[in-house]
């Protein structure tokens, strides 16, 4: 009787085995997924910031006298800061949230520059003419910002970690290697009919440009993703797979890049901005959710409202850059009206 009421109590002081509780995972998931966001939306309002204000700085030396080069004054240095600065914060979002909830958040930037164009305008308007001018502004504001609530909200919940054998099996599987015949030999045609057949079409190049990025993306995920484990203790540095994907990633984004300074001698840099938006989001979702699995176990309805809140944001940027000014040399988005009279730094 006395070993019997000795086992209950042993069996009473036991701790209770460890089990997964569905609830907190999700509620990390989510809180992973709000980081990221916010690293990625913190990211890119820096970077427009910054951009901005190097523009700025090229505008007052371009319009003075001031025989100083660009790169001798503090504004030009500051505007340098603030968009390696924002470049970290993109860099370090994806390691914590899904590639398909980061790479549409690049609508934020698209804000910001609206908002800096319509602080910095040329002209003083009446309250009716500056309606009527910016309306289109507003409103595509006002939906990319209704579509970047609905992409947080319903974004995926796949939360995997960034090991070494983990980007290898997403390398190797069947549907990823699928995924980049297609993108290799469409890239091919695409650059056979713009280098052979002259094909300066804004969309061959920005198609060009989305389906390299959309590899500069998947890349930086894993790279990020590697780094923040190493940081954390779990070493990744001496996986082959890291460097090679290091190395993939710069090299996209040199080629990205290169493709992109072609495209804004040709078109406008509106045009550029709403269309490679539009392409470059669709295919880095893409590429994503092949070689990522982002959306498997999702519901159908999550996956509906984040495809909803991908057109919305897609019209919102859309509308945004329509209505933007046709750019001339020196003149993005700041005027030199608006500017103060004291020397540029």
């Amino acid at each position: 009787m006395d070993g019997a009421q000795g086992a209950a109590l042993q069996l009473q002081q036991l701790p209770p085995t460890s089990s997964a509780d569905p609830a907190s995972e999700a509620s990390f998931s989510y809180k992973e997924n709000l980081i990221g966001a916010l690293l990625a939306i913190f990211g890119h309002l820096v970077v427009s910031i910054a951009l901005n204000l190097q523009k700025y700085c090229h505008i007052r030396l371009a319009g003075s006298k001031d025989p100083r080069a660009y790169f001798k004054t503090k504004t030009w240095w500051l505007g340098l800061f603030l968009m390696l600065l924002g470049e970290l914060g993109v860099f370090a979002s994806y390691a914590f949230a899904p590639l398909s909830l980061i790479v549409p958040l690049g609508a934020v930037s698209v804000i910001a520059s609206a908002i800096i164009g319509i602080i910095f305008i040329k002209e003083k308007w009446k309250p009716k003419d500056f309606l009527r001018r910016y309306v289109l502004s507003f409103v595509g504001c006002g939906l990319t910002v209704v579509g970047t609530y609905l992409l947080v909200t319903f974004a995926p919940n796949s939360h995997e970690k960034m090991t070494g054998e983990n980007v290898t099996k997403h390398l190797v599987s069947w549907p990823f290697l699928l995924y980049m015949l297609v993108e290799i030999v469409l890239f091919c045609l695409l650059l056979y009919f713009y280098k052979e057949k002259n094909a300066h079409n804004i969309v061959v190049i920005l198609l060009l440009v989305a389906l390299l990025g959309s590899m500069t993306v998947v890349t930086v995920k894993a790279v990020a993703g590697m780094l923040v484990l190493s940081i954390q203790g779990n070493l990744q540095l001496d996986y082959p797979i890291f460097y090679v994907m290091f190395v993939c990633m710069v090299a996209t984004a040199i080629y990205q890049a290169a493709f992109l300074s072609q495209a804004s001698q040709m078109y406008d840099s509106s045009l550029i901005a709403s269309v490679g938006y539009i392409l470059s989001t669709t295919v880095a979702i893409t590429a994503g959710a092949i070689f990522y699995l982002d959306f498997v176990g999702e519901d159908v309805l999550h996956i509906c409202m984040f495809a909803l809140g991908c057109l919305i944001a897609f019209l919102g940027v859309f509308l945004i850059t329509r209505n933007r000014k046709k750019a001339i040399p020196f003149e993005p988005y700041i005027s030199m009206d608006a500017m103060p009279d004291e020397g540029a730094g």
